[in-house]
């Protein structure tokens, strides 16, 4: 499968889920995908085993290759789910984001020495950053989990492929500072046609409109 072709996906669309997400008491997926543009007839089934649909697998590795790519943003952004964005569109969120006050402002104090040591290098491995931070093994889990999920809301980090150290592959995170460095500069001074893809995108799924709403009041308030 291509990575150019998924790339103009993402550009086309501004942001896209991997996988389809449906909306209660309705057929059709509630915001778009990479599975839905690349397969709109097929119904996606989330199985593993020998009977699975092999494009399911197909797709996951695509999500890797395009995160690594760097030439359109990843993020957990939308309800904890692996998001991608076009960088004009990327762009714009961390502008409307910054928009609404400090977006630092009541971060958790684990999320600020997770921010620290991506700072310091990026990307690194979710468990690598886990050791550095003191945050290993179960009992820290949901800890971790709640420091990392602020810092994916207000897209101060990102992911870039996967990094394998151990018996699984491990998300590759990077601090959107220091990865998007260009955008993240330039984020008071957005270009019109970027804040344009931006309202196009939310106007044409309201769902990712409400996530950047949650987003910035969680800012403007200055709570994580």
């Amino acid at each position: 499968m291509k990575l150019s072709r998924a790339v103009s996906i993402v550009d086309r669309v501004g942001i896209a889920l991997v996988y389809p997400l449906k909306a209660a008491g309705k057929k059709a997926p509630e915001v778009p995908s990479l599975w839905g543009e690349l397969y709109p007839r097929s119904t996606m089934e989330w199985r593993w085993d020998e009977d699975a649909d092999p494009r399911v697998a197909e797709v996951w590795h695509l999500r890797e290759v395009l995160a690594r790519s760097a030439e359109v943003a990843y993020a957990k952004w939308f309800r904890g789910r692996a998001t991608f964005f076009s960088l004009p569109v990327f762009h714009a969120l961390l502008g409307a984001l910054a928009e609404s006050g400090d977006v630092f402002g009541g971060l958790p104090r684990e999320s600020h020495e997770i921010l620290d040591a991506l700072r310091e290098r990026s990307p690194r491995s979710t468990k690598e950053l886990r050791k550095e931070v003191g945050l290993q093994g179960r009992p820290f889990e949901s800890l971790y989990a709640h420091a990392t999920k602020a810092l994916w809301s207000r897209l101060l980090i990102v992911g870039i492929g996967e990094i394998d150290d151990g018996a699984f592959p491990s998300l590759a995170v990077a601090a959107t500072e220091t990865m998007f460095e260009d955008l993240w500069l330039a984020r008071h001074d957005v270009p019109a046609r970027a804040r344009a893809k931006l309202a196009e995108s939310l106007s044409r799924t309201p769902a990712f409109a409400r996530q950047l709403e949650k987003a910035q009041r969680e800012i403007a308030e200055g709570g994580a």
